[in-house]
């Protein structure tokens, strides 16, 4: 592999910001990051190609930890095809890996997409990474269902997820619980000892089940205000523990739809930028013309509502979010957020969470060359994984 060496940019590296700065790949890993002046006195590797980006933006390649499909490409199709098409597509908005999500389906199904997803690892050559698989139930509250379809969804069956950990072979990174399930601690438990990190979400859990689900390793929220129980001021709720502790993350759907800026704004205020990881939720459609029909997501015809949602057409329930990772960082860099901040919570904040960081997440020598180039108007130019270029602009 040819090393490159991207300069005449402002590079954020997820610690500092560097002006006039320039980006060394070798081998597929950061090789260094330098400032102008000190690329005149560096020696470069052999042949290195010289890339001028005229003054655009360097950031880490955005790491999407929650997105059920793109480009009519579904986790719920079930075929190593259906993910591998999901990241053959992410590139075009910057991400460079992610976590196929996958919704709470009958237990065969639920079984071949998780097997499905763990084949498609490893064979996304010119897509996004595949980080491992992100289960959205089926241990969830039939309370806090949102689009998820109720026959699907299960009490704690630790026989099962023991079958699902298998059909995974280690795959399963992240899943969505219910903190205030019956027998949630064991499961908890069971999946603190095989490196699933849990996450509560679609859950009705008041204050105290939450701190007991943390006591058992539950750290991280699932879109934060959506599909729980509110706030209240006599019980706090899934979304007070997440507000009031400072060691628990949550990502954030930063379409300006299913959370109201004014709540990402409350957020920040305390909340530390890593633990809030900005994610897109988006479903299959997502990326098609919205006038082609018709149009699915998790098996249901799905048109796209005039608030800019894709809603269910059966029932007009809303059935998920139509948003890219570039345009959610759009969305908070408009909304009077720091580029630096924004750009962490699209790549840093996740490498944490899935205990990444000393490979991505970061722009620093010996870490995966996972970059994307924005220009002022954070839009993508180009991206590389591996430091390999896999879409231009």
């Amino acid at each position: 592999m040819q090393a490159l060496c991207l300069h005449n940019a402002t590079i954020f590296t997820g610690i500092t910001t560097i002006e006039e700065g320039s980006l060394i790949i070798k081998d597929g890993l950061i090789d260094d990051v330098v400032s102008s002046e000190r690329l005149k006195r560096k020696k470069l590797p052999k042949n290195c190609r010289l890339i001028d980006l005229n003054g655009h933006y360097i950031a880490p390649g955005f790491i999407d930890t929650h997105i059920h499909g793109l480009a009519g490409y579904d986790t719920a199709g079930g075929t190593v095809d259906d993910f591998l098409g999901i990241a053959q597509h992410l590139v075009k908005f910057g991400v460079t890996s992610f976590c196929p999500t996958l919704y709470p389906q009958p237990k065969e199904a639920m079984l071949k997409a998780i097997d499905s997803g763990q084949r498609a690892i490893g064979r996304e050559s010119g897509g996004a990474r595949i980080n491992g698989l992100n289960l959205e139930g089926p241990f969830i509250s039939p309370q806090r269902l949102g689009a998820q379809r109720p026959e699907a969804i299960l009490e704690v069956d630790l026989a099962f997820m023991r079958q699902m950990y298998k059909a995974g072979k280690g795959a399963i990174k992240i899943m969505t619980v219910a903190p205030e399930l019956k027998n949630m601690r064991e499961l908890a438990l069971y999946c603190l000892r095989k490196g699933i990190i849990l996450a509560a979400g679609h859950s009705d859990a008041s204050y105290d089940n939450m701190l007991e689900g943390v006591q058992a390793g539950i750290f991280h929220c699932t879109h934060l205000f959506n599909a729980m129980r509110k706030l209240h001021h006599r019980d706090p709720g899934l979304v007070g523990a997440i507000l009031i502790h400072e060691d628990l993350s949550c990502e954030i759907i930063a379409d300006g739809l299913h959370v109201h800026p004014a709540l990402i704004k409350m957020l920040l205020r305390d909340k530390d930028y890593k633990k809030v990881l900005l994610i897109t939720d988006a479903l299959a459609p997502t990326g098609l013309e919205a006038n082609q029909k018709p149009l699915f997501a998790n098996g249901e015809e799905v048109y796209l509502g005039p608030e800019g949602l894709w809603r269910q057409v059966k029932d007009d329930v809303i059935a998920g979010s139509n948003l890219t990772m570039d345009k959610a960082v759009r969305n908070m860099v408009s909304w009077g957020y720091p580029k630096e901040q924004v750009l962490r919570m699209a790549s840093t904040g996740a490498a944490h969470l899935l205990k990444l960081n000393n490979q991505i997440g970061y722009l620093l020598p010996s870490h995966r060359a996972d970059i994307v180039v924005l220009n002022k108007q954070l839009q993508v130019k180009q991206n590389y994984v591996d430091g390999k270029l896999v879409y231009s602009n």
